[in-house]
């Protein structure tokens, strides 16, 4: 199966914008709830916001009200908008797809993306 695929990393200065994609040509976006993480080297996966198959958002304490997750189910595309940047924001973000069944019947459940680097200067 073709893994996700994330985009729009990037270094920034703090106080900046990011907007990261998860996608692939073939996603069934309607039918996986998604959850972005992200990761620094030596540390635990951190979750840190999900979107269910109906559409419900859900954010860590530590992004809430600056990262916005939203979806484009024509598109095949899951994003995740970053405002107000912060050097502790800096990770490798990662897009996992979820345990959903009707994303399991398409082979979907629990597929991960390679990663895409943010980097937050002060």
């Amino acid at each position: 199966q073709a893994p996700l695929v994330e985009s729009g990393g990037g270094s920034v200065q703090a106080g900046g914008s990011l907007r990261l994609s998860c996608s692939a040509p073939i996603f069934p976006a309607d039918r996986c709830g998604v959850y972005w993480y992200r990761h620094v080297e030596g540390m635990p996966h951190d979750w840190i916001s999900s979107i269910t198959v109906g559409g419900a958002t859900r954010y860590s304490g530590s992004v809430q009200g600056r990262f916005t997750i939203s979806r484009d189910c024509a598109r095949n595309t899951v994003y995740l908008r970053m405002n107000s940047l912060k050097p502790e924001d800096t990770a490798m973000y990662f897009c996992k797809t979820k345990a959903d069944a009707k994303c399991a019947e398409k082979g979907w459940a629990n597929v991960w993306g390679q990663g895409t680097q943010v980097t937050v200067s002060a």
